[in-house]
This record gives C-alpha cells, structure tokens and sequence, in this order.
C-alpha cells in the first residue's frame, strides 16, 4: 500500500516544504522505501545559489527513517521523538543532488535497536544507480535521558 505526501506530513515532526519525501512505497518492519521529487526544485529550502548539494540527501534519509520510526510503533504508544545523532560511512557518487535526473528513492534499513538506539543502514537510488549511502544512529526519547 502506497502512502501519499499528506499521510507522511501528519506523521513527522517536518512540515511545509521541509517535509520533503512524496510517498512511501514500500515498507515492513526493517525496510522502507520512499520516493521525492522534492529534490529537483529551484526554491528547495536546503538549497543553495550552487545548487542542492549531496549531502542534503542524509535530511531524506532521515525522514525516510522518521516514516519507517511512525509506520512501525503501535498507534496505542506515544509518538517517539527521534533524534539523528550520528551519520558514519556516507559514502556519495556525485557531488549535487539537484542534478539527479529523476524520481530519488530513498531506502532505509533497521540494522539494530536497543529500545533507546536505532541503527540505520540508508542509501538513495535513481533510476537503479546509487547517489548516497551510509550508516546513522537515531536516539529516541534524548530530552528524558
């Protein structure tokens, strides 16, 4: 089942044109795909007068994380806040994201979890060719620690 914009706008903390993913694809409870747009256009809110750079990427994969963080918590538990607290390995292929000629889909895979700490592996696809990848830890619940 395909979850559009909107659905994904009522279940992160990101609005107006910083929620930036389009629609979830696919998903279960280690995997999510999603897919934007977002990233091709001019008066994207991280993009600068070079362009949208690379790295910009790490902000999809971390709401892709957010989506997969809504779709997989019991609707009867209280919404957790998740903070990115670390990004290791990234590793991209082309300097711009901007550039990438097409829909990005963006995966993010649950490596570990502990209750407090998610590991993610993430990487961003177009038309099959990888533009990012790397690794990132998001702690949930950090203003109770």
């Amino acid at each position: 089942m395909m979850l559009d914009h909107r659905w994904i706008a009522t279940h992160i903390p990101h609005q107006g044109r910083m929620c930036l993913l389009e629609s979830v694809e696919q998903w279960d409870a280690d995997h999510i795909l999603c897919g934007a747009t977002s990233h091709q256009a001019p008066d994207h809110p991280l993009r600068t007068a070079q362009g949208l750079n690379i790295t910009a990427g790490v902000e999809y994969a971390a709401q892709a994380m957010a989506v997969h963080g809504a779709l997989t918590t019991a609707e009867a538990a209280a919404a957790r806040q998740g903070y990115l607290t670390s990004v290791r390995d990234v590793q991209w292929r082309q300097p711009w994201l901007h550039t990438a000629p097409g829909p990005l889909q963006v995966h993010a895979e649950r490596l570990s979890a502990n209750g407090l700490t998610v590991l993610y592996g993430f990487r961003i696809d177009v038309h099959g060719h990888n533009l990012l990848s790397g690794r990132a830890t998001v702690v949930l619940d950090a203003e109770r620690l």
